[in-house]
């Protein structure tokens, strides 16, 4: 019986001490934020950064959910902008 209180004890003392550290290394790092701003394309804007791209592709892209972008306005009448490092990173990685 006491060698069970003692694992136990041990088992207690590891997940504080686990916990703690978590918490620790949460609270030492601030958040990550780009010190650079972020270059935001409109559709057309994506075709003239990049030659051979066509409107109907980016639209696909967007559609399919694989560039991330954000639609500003409201409804399906808002514009979308897309980050032009991410576009540019996913045409790489896909060519």
């Amino acid at each position: 019986m006491e060698n069970k209180r003692e694992i136990m004890a041990q088992i207690v003392a590891l997940l504080t001490q686990l916990i703690g550290n978590e918490s620790d290394t949460q609270k030492d790092k601030p958040p990550e934020r780009s010190a650079e701003p972020v270059e935001m394309l409109t559709i057309k804007e994506c075709t003239q950064a990049v030659s051979g791209l066509s409107e109907h592709t980016v639209r696909q892209l967007v559609a399919q959910h694989k560039i991330p972008y954000i639609r500003t306005g409201q409804g399906k009448r808002g514009k979308i902008l897309i980050s032009k490092a991410a576009l540019l990173e996913y045409l790489g990685g896909a060519a």
